[in-house]
C-alpha cells in the first residue's frame, strides 16, 4: 500500500539555465556576473532541483567575467549539493567553455564547436593614417608606462614583450581551471591549450567533453519520462523592450556576430 504523503515531491525536476551569447562586462544584453547573480541563485535554490543543466551557445569573451560566473556557478553547486550538466548549443570556445567545464559533466551535439583555450588582444594601428593627413597625435602622461600599445604611434617592442606577458598570464590561469576540472581526463595525445577547436565526436574522444547527447533526451533517461523542467533565461532592461538602447544594441550584435563567425557559424 502507498501513502500519499502533502507536499510529497514526486517527481525529479532539473532547473535549465540558458547562457547564450557573448561574455562581457556591464552590458545587459551579453553574459557577465551582475545580470546572471540573480538568475543562477533562483535556478539552485527554488524547488530545490535534481539537478541544473546549462544550455550554452557561446563564443567567449572577458576572462574575468567568464571566472567570476563560472565561480558563482561552482560555489552554487557545491553549497546545494546539486550536480551540474553543461549541453552546448553550437559553440562553447574560449570563455565559453570555460563555463562549460564548471558543469560536472559536458554534453554535444555532433557539430557543436569547443575548445580554443587561449587568450586574445586584438587592436589596430593607424600612425601612417595621421601622418599622410598631418593630424599630430599628442599624449601627455605621468608614468613611463602610462600609454603603452597607442594605436595611432609606432609600435614599441616592449609595449609588445608586455602585452604578451599579461596575455601568457591570462592564459596560465585558464589552463589552471579547465585542467583542475578535466585534467584527468584529457588526451596526452594533442596539444589542447593552443588555442585550437574541436567538434562534436572528436572533442569527446579528447576528454573536452563527456558524450554527444541532448538536452531532453538525457534528462528523460538520467531522472525519467516525467522530469519536470524549470527554466530561466536572460531579462531585458525595460529600455532594451522597448527598443530605447538601439544603437547599443547594434554594436553589440555585431561584436557578437565577429566572435561566432570565428568558428564559422
Amino acid at each position: 500500500m502507498k501513502l500519499k504523503i502533502p507536499f510529497r515531491k514526486n517527481r525529479k525536476s532539473v532547473a535549465v539555465v540558458r547562457l547564450s551569447g557573448l561574455i562581457a562586462a556591464g552590458s545587459r544584453g551579453q553574459l557577465n556576473d551582475q545580470t546572471l547573480a540573480s538568475m543562477l541563485e533562483k535556478a539552485f535554490r527554488k524547488g530545490k532541483p535534481d539537478a541544473v543543466a546549462l544550455v550554452l551557445n557561446s563564443p567567449g569573451g572577458s576572462p574575468v567575467q567568464s571566472s567570476l560566473i563560472g565561480a558563482r556557478i561552482r560555489r552554487l553547486a557545491d553549497e546545494h549539493k546539486v550536480p551540474v550538466l553543461a549541453f552546448v548549443e553550437d559553440v562553447a570556445a574560449s570563455g565559453g567553455y570555460w563555463l562549460a567545464v564548471t558543469a560536472d559533466e559536458i554534453f554535444l551535439d555532433h557539430s557543436s564547436v569547443v575548445g580554443s583555450i587561449g587568450v586574445i588582444s586584438a587592436g589596430f594601428g593607424a600612425p601612417e593614417f595621421l601622418a599622410r593627413y598631418g593630424i599630430e597625435r599628442r599624449v601627455y602622461t605621468s608614468g613611463k608606462s602610462k600609454s603603452t600599445l597607442d594605436p595611432f604611434r609606432e609600435e614599441k617592442p616592449e609595449d609588445v614583450a608586455r602585452m604578451k606577458v599579461t596575455l601568457e598570464q591570462v592564459h596560465k590561469a585558464f589552463i589552471d581551471h579547465v585542467t583542475a576540472r578535466r585534467g584527468d581526463k584529457f588526451s596526452a595525445d594533442e596539444d589542447l591549450f593552443s588555442g585550437e577547436y574541436w567538434v562534436g565526436q572528436k572533442a569527446v574522444e579528447l576528454g573536452l567533453a563527456d558524450a554527444i547527447g541532448h538536452l531532453v533526451p538525457v534528462l528523460k533517461d538520467r531522472y525519467g519520462d516525467k522530469v519536470h523542467l524549470r527554466v530561466y533565461g536572460q531579462k531585458k532592461s525595460l529600455a532594451q523592450r522597448l527598443g530605447t538602447t538601439m544603437f547599443h544594441s547594434a554594436a553589440n550584435i555585431l561584436e557578437e556576430k565577429a566572435a561566432f563567425a570565428r568558428f564559422g557559424l
